[in-house]
């Protein structure tokens, strides 16, 4: 899988853009604030019609603008798709695939497989477990698109029921209606379930090998899943909570509250690992997310790496890019010197300064 090139109209700070990306390394580097991580978050975007950090389209229009428009061609087994997007200030975003439009947004995953590593990622681990969950739940709809609508429905009824919640107070006739959200409740919540635990034994046989070679054979990690409540033991406790959730107006029962923890040694690493340990373990994580995603889907995704080398020590440094040949990576950077000190092989080159890219080794990197 690899993405052949990108064009952009009034997103971010590009008014206009388009670049050739070459199958292998891609580095972009400059200065900060100059639109390095905006150029990877338009790839990603395109492909999943969400912001890794923003929530809202209209901040990714360029400001005094109504719309944007990212134009992103890939080849995926052999054949060129297109994936167009218009972005809009006050309306829904459009989407096309291969000059078709889609419906829902949702018909675009599985399409392009993003691996994306920030320097957010790196403290996953001793975060909240609301990231751990999006974490999950973002790598899960890019490979499931069942667990995808799975997800959907559960969040609409966790949203419909918590409404009901508050409206029991004025109008307890309503409370029969809790019965019929329950049962959905259970019935795509226990969906959830039995996937993340599959998914997390899956990923946690990656990761307990690539953690013991990144620490020198020094650590053993597990990777566990930690759901809130069991699937057969779903339907009695959100019953047995129903008036805790009644007098807190929320559902408190539920894989929305799950978690995944991550011990190393014996040692639950949340709480009481080191920052040195707790950033092996979200490095190994990440590594093991490519080779998953590798066994799963037969192909290779897309690495997305924003500025995470800076955050890693030398070894840590080494180690990753090993790990990165064959795999078409964009990354971004303040500096190039990370590289040539691990001799590490750039295909092409392109200095970002203030919305404007410039490629600097095409010439070589075509030939």
């Amino acid at each position: 899988m690899v993405i052949k090139s990108i064009s952009l109209q009034n997103y971010r700070n590009y008014r206009t853009l388009s670049l050739d990306f070459d199958p292998d390394t891609n580095i972009f580097y400059g200065d900060n604030a100059q639109g390095k991580t905006n150029i990877l978050e338009a790839v990603y975007v395109s492909g999943t019609s969400r912001s890794h950090r923003s929530s809202k389209d209209r901040e990714l229009i360029c400001f005094s603008e109504e719309e944007a428009h990212i134009c992103t061609v890939f080849e995926k087994k052999g054949i060129l798709h297109k994936i167009d997007m218009h972005l809009r200030k006050n309306k829904t975003k459009g989407i096309a695939i291969d000059g078709v439009p889609i419906r829902k947004a949702s018909e675009l995953f599985g399409l392009i497989h993003f691996v994306f590593f920030s320097p957010e990622d790196l403290s996953i681990i001793k975060n909240g477990l609301a990231e751990r969950r999006h974490f999950l739940d973002s790598e899960l709809c890019q490979l499931d698109k069942v667990y995808l609508y799975q997800l959907s429905n559960y969040n609409k009824v966790v949203l419909q029921r918590n409404k009901l919640l508050k409206e029991l107070y004025l109008h307890p006739d309503y409370r029969e209606v809790l019965d019929v959200l329950d049962m959905q409740l259970v019935q795509y919540g226990s969906a959830l379930i039995q996937r993340r635990q599959t998914f997390a034994e899956e990923l946690g046989e990656i990761v307990h090998r690539i953690h013991s070679q990144l620490s020198g054979g020094q650590e053993e990690m597990e990777l566990k899943y930690e759901p809130n409540v069991t699937v057969d033991a779903f339907a009695q406790m959100l019953f047995s909570n129903r008036e805790r959730d009644m007098r807190l107006k929320t559902t408190a029962t539920g894989p929305h509250r799950d978690d995944i923890s991550f011990v190393v040694n014996g040692v639950d690493i949340r709480k009481f690992g080191s920052q040195g340990q707790q950033r092996t373990a979200a490095l190994s994580l990440k590594l093991s997310e490519i080779e998953l995603v590798k066994r799963l889907i037969g192909d290779t995704p897309v690495l997305l790496l924003d500025d995470v080398l800076s955050e890693l020590d030398s070894g840590r440094q080494n180690y990753l890019l090993n790990s990165i040949e064959n795999i078409q990576t964009l990354i971004t950077c303040t500096g190039l010197d990370e590289f040539v000190n691990h001799r590490f092989s750039i295909n092409r080159i392109y200095k970002v300064t203030d919305g404007s890219v410039t490629v600097e080794n095409k010439q070589e990197a075509d030939r």
